[in-house]
C-alpha cells in the first residue's frame, strides 16, 4: 500500500528485455536500507525490486515488469513510456505507523489519460486530462485520484474528463513541473469507488 505522497524522484538509467522487461532506475533512496522484494511505487506502478547498489556514486534498484502491466500503463508508449532519461515519481510502500499523507493507493492502474489542457490559475496550475467513460464514472467531484503515483483532489469532472490543480509544491517535487498538452499518464481510481460500484451491481 501506497499514500500517493511521492518521495523521491528518479530516472530511467536502463530498459533491457528479459522475457518481459527490465528497468534499472537511479534514485536518492538509501539503497542499503531497500529490501530485495520489497515494492516501490513507481510512477503509479507496484513493482518489487529485484537488485539494488550504488553505480558511480548514483544509488539504483530494478524491478521486472510484466508484458500485463505494460499493457495496462503508459510504459510502453512510444511516445511517452520509459526510456533512459525519463523520470518518474517513486514512493516506497507505507510501514505500520507511518502518516497517511494522501489517500489509499494500491499501485494496480486502472487505465490511462493524457493532459488536454494546462492553465495557469492565481499561483497554482490547472490541468484537465481526458480519459475514457468506463473510467471517468468512478471519478468525482472533492474526491481523489491518483495520477503517475501523485495523491490529487479532483476539481470537475465530466463524462470523459476531470481537472486537478497542481499547487507550487506538488509541482516542485515530482515530475509534474515538466508536463505537456497531449502525454500520457498512469491513472488509479479511488479504492472506495471500486468497492461503491460492485456494491451497488455495475460490477456484477
Amino acid at each position: 500500500m501506497f499514500t500517493g505522497i511521492i518521495t523521491d524522484v528518479g530516472e530511467i538509467a536502463k530498459i533491457e528485455k528479459i522475457e518481459d522487461m527490465r528497468a534499472k532506475i537511479f534514485c536518492k533512496y538509501d539503497v542499503s536500507e531497500i529490501d530485495l522484494g520489497a515494492s516501490i511505487c513507481c510512477d503509479g506502478v507496484c513493482l518489487t525490486v529485484t537488485d539494488c547498489g550504488t553505480e558511480n556514486t548514483k544509488n539504483w534498484f530494478s524491478v521486472d515488469i510484466s508484458s500485463e502491466t505494460i499493457s495496462k500503463t503508459i510504459i510502453g508508449d512510444t511516445d511517452f513510456g520509459w526510456k533512459p532519461g525519463k523520470t518518474i515519481n517513486l514512493e516506497r510502500s507505507l510501514k505500520l505507523g507511518d502518516e497517511l499523507g494522501g489517500h489509499i493507493v494500491t499501485g494496480h492502474i486502472d487505465g490511462t489519460g493524457s493532459i488536454e489542457n494546462i492553465l495557469d490559475v492565481e499561483g497554482s496550475t490547472q490541468v484537465t486530462f481526458q480519459t475514457n467513460k468506463e473510467l471517468a464514472k468512478f471519478i468525482a467531484e472533492k474526491g481523489s485520484i491518483t495520477l503517475n503515483g501523485t495523491s490529487l483532489t479532483v476539481n470537475q469532472v465530466t463524462s470523459s474528463s476531470f481537472d486537478i490543480n497542481f499547487i507550487p509544491h506538488t509541482k516542485d517535487n515530482t515530475t509534474w513541473q515538466k508536463m505537456r498538452i497531449g502525454e500520457k499518464v498512469n491513472i488509479e481510481i479511488d479504492i472506495l469507488a471500486r468497492y461503491v460500484d460492485r456494491i451497488l451491481g455495475s460490477g456484477k
